[in-house]
């Protein structure tokens, strides 16, 4: 193993111990880690000084963010908490909400990959000219590359993007936008979304970053 690889190991390693310890500056760790290793594979990186916005658009970095957010999702997913601090009425009424945040991470994990492929394709020159026209959460216009998606596969997207926006964050969608409660049955209900519509379609889209990337 590379002798700084080596000397390096327990910083690359996960730890709760060092996220109980400092959780802010843990979970910001992750540029620095990422710095090491391409420091460890004969790219000098300047591990002192804070990334610049360049250095933020690696790829690698944005890939494995998207990761990390799909995981956390499947985590909020699989579980069924009990919500013991809440009233017996109030507990149905508290899992909505809570699987409204597990599908606010699904439509995160996909923004970010979307922007990961966008950011190969383009280039890191090309992408930050060209960012603002990317600083969205509409996951419709971000997949359009992305070959084969159906009409339901896009309102599948549109539909997660108000989760991402609001829905998974809070009960309102607030100024005056009321109707945007109505647009997610509407799409919901006239395309007949399931969840199994909506995994099979993020694991569609996540995985064609092999073929950007290829």
């Amino acid at each position: 193993m590379n002798s700084l690889l080596e000397r390096a190991r327990d910083f690359l390693l996960p730890s709760r111990k060092k996220f109980a310890e400092d959780p802010f500056g843990y979970s910001l760790s992750a540029w620095h880690k990422w710095g090491l290793l391409r420091e460890a594979s004969g790219f000098p990186v300047d591990l002192e000084a804070f990334p610049d916005s360049e250095e933020l658009k690696s790829p690698v970095l944005w890939l494995t963010h998207a990761h990390a957010i799909s995981e956390a999702a499947q985590v909020v997913i699989r579980s069924e908490p009990r919500f013991s601090a809440m009233p017996d009425v109030f507990k149905g009424v508290c899992d909505s909400q809570y699987c409204a945040v597990g599908l606010m991470l699904v439509g995160y994990s996909l923004e970010v990959c979307l922007k990961a492929m966008l950011i190969i394709q383009k280039g890191v020159p090309a992408y930050s000219q060209d960012e603002k026209a990317h600083s969205h959460h509409r996951l419709e216009e971000l997949a359009e590359f992305v070959p084969g998606l159906s009409d339901k596969d896009k309102a599948i997207l549109r539909t997660l993007t108000h989760f991402v926006t609001w829905a998974g964050r809070y009960p309102d969608p607030g100024g005056g936008r009321e109707a945007k409660v109505a647009e997610i049955f509407s799409q919901s209900e006239g395309f007949q979304i399931c969840a199994r519509d909506l995994f099979d379609l993020a694991t569609r889209v996540m995985g064609h970053a092999k073929t950007v990337i290829g």
